[in-house]
Order: structure tokens, then sequence, then C-alpha cells
């Protein structure tokens, strides 16, 4: 693997483990506070994090098709 290759999915790497940690964090808090509207704002946040998260995870596994295209 190329080094520059290597250093990209190391950013990848941590940058969705950074993600998916956040999305986590974001669920646990959810159980501490009453608030619905806070609740709900924290859900699709979190959501839209595994999103963000999986996107990263299918980069770095070249699952889809537009990680295989040459630009």
């Amino acid at each position: 693997m190329p080094e520059e290759q290597s250093e990209s999915l190391h950013h990848v790497r941590k940058m969705g483990d950074n993600l998916r940690h956040l999305s986590q964090h974001m669920r646990e808090d959810i159980k501490k506070v009453d608030d619905p509207q806070f609740r709900a704002m924290f859900e699709t946040a979190a959501e839209v994090l595994d999103g963000l998260a999986k996107a990263f995870k299918d980069y770095e596994e070249k699952k889809e098709k537009a990680w295989n295209s040459p630009l």
C-alpha cells in the first residue's frame, strides 16, 4: 500500500472512531435528560453521526463504487 494511501486510511479510521464514540456518548446522554426536545435533537444528531461513520467505514473498505473510481 502506498504511503499516502496508508496515511489517508489512518485518518479515516481515526475520524470514524471519533464519530462512533461521539454518537454513543450522545445516546448515553439521552438517558440522563428528560427534556423531549433535547432527546430528539441528540437522537437525530447521533443518527447523522452514525451515517457519517458508515461512510468513513465504506471508504476504508472500498465498499461503495464511488470510492473505487478514479477522479
